[in-house]
């Protein structure tokens, strides 16, 4: 039975992708992103998929996504903003290297590409990601080992908090 080496949670935007992606290389193993695996699965990108099918059902395929891949992929796992709030994922969660990348409502903002990626955030994004950061940080909180902010920091800063957080995140 193989588990990743990390689990990064946070909301979208939160830099997850580009930091598990570079944290992956540094230790040498794979990266993998839910949301990505989800698309492939499912013909659609996350944010349309919620659309199409609802929010119950998406947190369902979530949650079967990332059971399947708990026991089976050891490298760094970037799960989707919401993934850590879909029943039973916080159980799923429990015990492993967890670290939640924590961003701002301004720093989350200034993300390009960000809102074609979720379009439930529009007409008024501010309000949406106000509310989604302030429902959200305290499971990120409950189910991460360990926390690094990422507003207004260099990516490769971010990188080298979260490798020095793996020993914490681990435990």
């Amino acid at each position: 039975m193989t588990k990743p080496a990390l689990i990064l949670v946070g909301p979208p935007g939160s830099g997850k992708s580009t930091v598990g992606r570079r944290v992956a290389e540094r230790l040498g193993v794979g990266f993998k992103d839910l949301d990505d695996d989800l698309r492939d699965a499912h013909g659609l990108e996350a944010g349309e998929l919620v659309v199409e099918l609802g929010r119950e059902r998406f947190q369902e395929l979530e949650v079967e996504a990332l059971r399947a891949l708990l026991d089976t992929f050891g490298g760094v796992l970037a799960l989707g903003g919401g993934t850590p709030t879909a029943p039973g994922a916080a159980e799923l969660l429990a015990g492993r290297a967890v670290v939640f990348l924590d961003v701002d409502l301004d720093n989350l903002l200034r993300r390009e590409g960000l809102l074609p990626l979720h379009p439930w955030l529009l007409p008024n994004p501010r309000a949406h990601l106000r509310q989604l950061l302030t429902e959200r940080r305290p499971v990120y909180e409950s189910v991460a080992s360990a926390t690094v902010v990422t507003s207004g920091r260099d990516p490769s800063d971010v990188v080298a908090d979260v490798l020095n957080a793996l020993p914490a995140a681990a435990s």
